[in-house]
């Protein structure tokens, strides 16, 4: 083991994410003593990522929104802040204790470990990519990077129709840019919702002036040479030949979990790293929180074996917790419904539960009000709903799949009848 620069930390959490902040947060309520050092690999105070794509993008919301405590606080609560340090390896013992070494030489003892590493954005291979102008948008340096071509840009293309790529669209064009959105499968929001979700949703944001391509397969970014010499993309030409012009090109097909550390460490993984519903990982010692972990399916009544890996603010939160309870020596099951949550312009989605694995759906639509609802069942008993502005049936079910009620999906698809009053 490389030697120890100063004395371990009780516990170091790798990654000042969501997860990393709710769970020094957490673990401070519940009356944990021991030093805490958070590390990040950003140069950045932790901040909260969903308005990126949203407020942030179009200057309504400012960077201290963003930031989620204070330097007083972290002092305050006794955690250390690290910023700007990527951990290369980590040397670990069998009792849970180690040393993780950063890029920068640095040494960071612990007597335990967190993993809250999250996701990176997923790369397109295609000619160009390389290009000034092709961005992502995962983190806040992304954000900066395509905050500051934005001015200058008037043609869009945004590849990939899922969450991410959505917002950021409808963000572009109602900042005034010309946006097209290409989508490489045969519907929007493929991964998260179902089919008559994905079909609302390409209606709506048609009908709201986004030129949106299914089934789009792209050839290559065309280069345009710049000023200082260099090579920026021009436009995007897809397979059939068309070529749309592009200043900015936004990829957003997915997310690849961060599980470098964990499979150094010997730690079982398998899309995310695997660990049981307390959050610890295979060597029982440590944790692993958030978008980068694998986890037993959380839902009530979810078929014995089925395994997830969510990516959402409201998991980071209370995975956290479930984390904070194994690491002061509880084992305590994981609370409440996992929900999520994408706003697109105007149109407000609320998911409640998970819709994986239903046998029926049922829609409730009220064009006059401009709400939308799909609900999910399986073996006759509701699993999950996608809620298009429509908040009172998204905490119906909710509610429901919480205190184990049924929605009995006879009577679910009137949508003059409030959801509330079918559950028991």
């Amino acid at each position: 083991m490389a030697a120890s620069t100063s004395q371990p930390t009780g516990l170091l959490i790798i990654g000042a994410s969501q997860s990393g902040v709710q769970l020094a947060v957490s673990l401070r309520a519940l009356g944990f003593e021991e030093p805490i050092t958070l590390l990040g690999e950003e140069n950045h105070r932790p901040y909260q990522r969903p308005a990126l794509s949203k407020e942030w993008l179009q200057g309504e919301v400012g960077n201290e929104s963003l930031i989620f405590r204070s330097n007083e606080y972290w002092a305050e609560h006794h955690v250390t802040l690290v910023k700007g340090e990527r951990i290369l390896r980590i040397a670990n013992n069998r009792d849970g204790s180690g040393v993780a070494v950063a890029e920068s030489g640095a040494e960071f003892p612990f007597k335990r470990l967190a993993l809250t590493v999250g996701a990176r954005a997923r790369k397109l291979a295609v000619d160009g990519a390389d290009l000034t102008g092709v961005v992502y948008l995962r983190n806040a340096d992304d954000a900066l990077a395509l905050k500051a071509l934005v001015g200058d840009a008037t043609d869009v293309v945004v590849i990939g129709g899922g969450f991410i790529g959505l917002e950021a669209a409808s963000s572009l064009k109602k900042m005034g840019k010309n946006v097209v959105v290409l989508e490489h499968g045969p519907r929007l929001v493929g991964r998260a919702v179902g089919e008559e979700t994905a079909d609302y949703f390409l209606e709506a944001h048609r009908a709201r002036g986004l030129d949106i391509r299914l089934d789009a397969r792209i050839s290559r970014f065309i280069p345009e040479s710049t000023p200082d010499g260099g090579k920026a993309v021009a436009a995007v030409e897809l397979a059939a030949g068309e070529v749309l012009p592009a200043q900015i090109v936004l990829v957003g097909i997915g997310v690849i979990p961060n599980t470098e550390l964990a499979e150094q460490m010997g730690l079982a993984v398998d899309n995310g790293i695997v660990v049981d519903a307390h959050a610890l990982a295979s060597d029982g010692s440590t944790v692993a929180v958030g978008d980068c972990a694998n986890m037993p399916n959380p839902v009530p009544g979810s078929p014995a074996g089925e395994r997830i890996r969510l990516e959402s603010v409201n998991n980071a939160i209370e995975h956290a917790k479930v984390a904070a309870y194994s690491l002061m020596g509880r084992r305590e099951e994981y609370a409440g419904i996992p929900w999520f949550w994408s706003n697109q312009a105007d149109l407000k989605l609320q998911i409640a539960g998970l819709s994986m694995g239903f046998d029926q759906t049922v829609v409730r639509r009220d064009d006059e009000r401009g709400k939308f609802s799909v609900l999910y069942y399986r073996g006759g008993r509701i699993i999950a709903a996608d809620c298009v502005n429509a908040p009172l049936d998204f905490m119906a079910v909710k509610n429901a799949l919480a205190k184990g009620q049924n929605i009995p999906a006879d009577a679910a698809g009137d949508p003059t009848v409030q959801l509330k009053s079918l559950a028991g």
